[in-house]
């Protein structure tokens, strides 16, 4: 498979009926630790980086602990 002069690659028949590719179908490249590519559909993406930070959010939740009153941390806010 050879990349053309404007950057394009011919992604396989094969390939494409595989992964559920169809003409219109928008997607994204993303490079992994291991130097490989892979190529996502777009929606697929954006779930992935919703479900982590979803995941983030469950774990800092409640954490921020300062051991104040909210009555103490108002009156730091307020000078």
């Amino acid at each position: 498979m050879r990349i053309t002069i404007k950057g394009q690659v011919t992604i396989p028949q094969t390939i494409r009926d595989a992964a559920g590719f169809h003409p219109g179908t928008e997607v994204d490249f993303v490079l992994g630790d291991d130097g490989l590519v892979r190529v996502i559909p777009s929606d697929q993406l954006r779930a992935e980086r919703t479900q982590a930070l979803d995941r983030a959010i469950t774990r800092l939740r409640g954490s921020a602990d300062t051991g104040m009153t909210t009555d103490e941390i108002m009156a730091l806010t307020r000078g």
